[in-house]
């Protein structure tokens, strides 16, 4: 199969799979243990990898919290500072996000302001649920108040839009770096520093641009970041968060998981040394080869497009072709129906309608953008290290 559907995930580079091995056979030891040796060794392989990971953004070792995926770390960023602000400090109740947010955030801040979840909406849209009588949860009052912007239409947020939506209750503004299904890319200099000359906290779903662009945490005012492993050829069931130490709420923010003292007691749980081993090789592999990616995503997905209108001269390419995740190609064949579409190359090539947690659903970014009518013929190609010219030959 000809794989081109990694926004979804990315396969596990080989070296990576070889660095975790010895952490599944001899070297399993708990990190939280002490004194002997496997303890030791393992304690040692996760601070290792933490250095890995921090290293490809320029962040400090300290600053990275391992988490299961970015999922988790988006949950225990958004609502361990709403939960402390708003009920520790007092200080407000306010967040802004934007409305083609991944559904991690999305769902976050709707829970956060008490939206209703329409479990009888899910089940339309998976066979998975159908047979379950999930009552749809009451609408519950916790305090909060949210904005979800609106997008421009390459599925940006307008620095004036977000500078125009702060309050002075507000506390916290999340943006994703980049968007996994059209691949634009937000301003995220700009918006960070509007952030910060309101003294507001400033997050970022940081998951599709990990490895696929040069970041220097020192260099933008962000203080809280989330990412995956497996978007980078690591393995699925890791991720981190960027804490930025010198933030002002950085020792404050509430655990989403409570136990022991692990990951400076704000994640507990016993560490999964092989995945946390692997994601450090994936970073440590992609801030070597950053360049030597960029280059070569950006040849194929040249090369795709031409392929693509020559054989579909009425193909439209969304988002913002000169500030964009490298390889993320979102376009719409008015002539397709999507799902029939990729059902029928279901054997020989993997593309997408959308992002993978929409579970079938219509892409609300499309809707976002304005093109809504248009769903159903939104595709979504996304290149990898791995593929090359001979691939994309559709």
């Amino acid at each position: 199969m000809i794989y081109l559907d990694n926004s979804a995930t990315t396969p596990i580079d080989p070296e990576v799979l070889d660095a975790m091995l010895p952490y599944l056979k001899e070297e399993y030891g708990n990190p939280s243990s002490r004194h002997y040796t496997l303890a030791k060794n393992a304690e040692k392989a996760v601070e290792d990898a933490r250095l890995q990971v921090a290293s490809l953004i320029n962040a400090k070792p300290n600053e990275i919290i391992f988490t299961s995926g970015a999922s988790e770390s988006n949950n225990f960023i958004i609502k361990g500072i709403a939960d402390y602000k708003k009920y520790y400090e007092n200080a407000g109740n306010h967040i802004i996000t934007s409305s083609v947010e991944h559904k991690s955030v999305l769902q976050t801040c709707k829970f956060l302001n008490g939206e209703v979840y329409e479990n009888k909406e899910k089940a339309k849209a998976s066979s998975r649920f159908v047979k379950l009588k999930t009552p749809v949860t009451p609408k519950v009052d916790r305090g909060f108040e949210v904005d979800f912007l609106n997008v421009n239409n390459y599925g940006q947020v307008e620095p004036d839009t977000f500078a125009n939506s702060i309050k002075t209750n507000t506390i916290l503004a999340s943006f994703m770096w980049g968007n996994n299904e059209i691949g634009s890319l937000n301003d995220i200099n700009r918006l960070s520093s509007i952030a910060k000359e309101k003294n507001i906290l400033f997050h970022s779903d940081a998951t599709q641009v990990l490895g696929k662009i040069n970041i220097d945490i020192r260099n933008v005012d962000v203080d809280f970041l989330s990412f995956s492993a497996h978007k980078i050829y690591g393995p699925k069931g890791v991720g981190a968060a960027f804490m930025k130490r010198d933030s002002f709420l950085r020792p404050n923010i509430t655990s989403l998981i409570h136990g022991g003292l692990q990951e400076d007691g704000f994640r507990a749980g016993t560490h999964a040394v092989h995945n946390i081993v692997g994601f450090g090789k994936a970073c440590e592999i992609a801030k070597e080869n950053m360049n030597e990616y960029i280059k070569h995503i950006n040849n194929l997905e040249i090369e795709f497009k031409k392929m693509l209108t020559s054989k579909y001269p009425e193909v439209k390419f969304l988002g913002d072709e000169n500030n964009h995740i490298p390889g993320v190609v979102g376009f719409i064949l008015p002539n397709i129906i999507n799902e029939m579409m990729i059902k029928s190359l279901k054997d020989d090539i993997a593309i997408s309608s959308g992002s993978a947690c929409g579970i079938d659903e219509p892409s609300y970014v499309i809707k976002a953008i304005g093109q809504g009518d248009l769903t159903s013929n939104f595709l979504r190609v996304s290149l990898s290290k791995l593929n090359t010219i001979e691939d994309l030959k559709l």
